[in-house]
């Protein structure tokens, strides 16, 4: 049921994006009820509108049927939220969130995977820390930009989920403080714009912590898409970290994400652990 959740996901981006005539800056779809292509949660649909909802970067929203089924689109605007995410000297990448929707279902895999807590790194808006709390995990979102941090603030507030955020460079944060037992990283950054680096201060950070990598998942966005200099695709361009660190590829889902809005294929997320 899972997979179809997610072709059907797939499949309304792809026709959506086919047929789209607005001009916004970005723009996406989450399904407007709940249906036999989409059987989630009723209120943790509710949540996810509301996400959007209260969103300062959306300014518009209408409904539209795609594929059959009954959607309510979002546009938006990032260009301010990406000027401010650009200035920090070790971002690894541009604000570009993935979908809401793309969100959720990440991290209901990552729940039934059995993790309890969700560390979000370079969060964003905090799309993927949201959609944790709304899942029941306890959420920590670390995000560098002081700006985008401000946003996340706004949307705790107006949605009545505090997920946590906070202002830091995730390759000096004290991950000890947060008290981990069973937690999922999410990591925000491809691995050709310095994300690599990132995830592996990242994990010479949990090796530091006491048994913590025992229980520990990471989750990493990647790419198909061959560029120059874009270096090895394999894993989604994770696989030479992969392989140094010994990590076990649990799953690899592919969603859709903004950047990838006018792309006929989505990003990949792989979910790893520790062997």
């Amino acid at each position: 049921m899972f997979d179809e959740i997610v072709n059907n996901l797939i499949k309304i981006k792809q026709d959506f994006a086919k047929n789209y005539s607005g001009n916004a800056h970005i723009q996406e779809v989450i399904p407007s009820q709940t249906s036999k292509e989409f059987p989630l949660d009723k209120n943790h649909l509710k949540q996810l509108h509301k996400f959007a909802e209260k969103n300062p970067i959306y300014f518009n929203s209408y409904e539209e049927k795609i594929l059959g089924v009954s959607c309510i689109v979002y546009e938006g605007d990032i260009n301010e939220y990406w000027l401010n995410s650009i200035k920090h000297g070790s971002s690894c990448q541009p604000f570009y969130p993935t979908w809401i929707m793309s969100a959720y279902l990440m991290v209901l895999i990552a729940k039934k995977i059995g993790y309890s807590e969700l560390v979000d790194i370079g969060s964003g808006d905090g799309r993927i820390a949201f959609c944790g709390k709304v899942l029941g995990l306890t959420s920590h979102s670390l995000e560098i930009d002081d700006v985008l941090v401000g946003l996340q603030d706004i949307i705790c507030v107006q949605t009545n989920q505090n997920f946590n955020p906070k202002c830091g460079d995730a390759l000096e944060f004290d991950y000890s403080e947060l008290n981990l037992k069973t937690p999922v990283f999410f990591i925000g950054g491809l691995p050709q714009m310095g994300g690599d680096i990132l995830a592996a201060s990242i994990i010479d950070k949990i090796n530091s912590i006491s048994n913590l990598k025992t229980n520990t998942g990471l989750v990493f966005a990647g790419t198909n898409t061959k560029r120059q200099l874009s270096g090895n695709l394999s894993v989604g361009g994770w696989s030479a970290l992969i392989e140094e660190h010994m990590l076990d590829v649990l799953d690899t889902v592919s969603l859709p994400t903004v950047w990838t809005f006018d792309q006929l294929i989505e990003t990949p997320y792989i979910f790893t652990k520790f062997k």
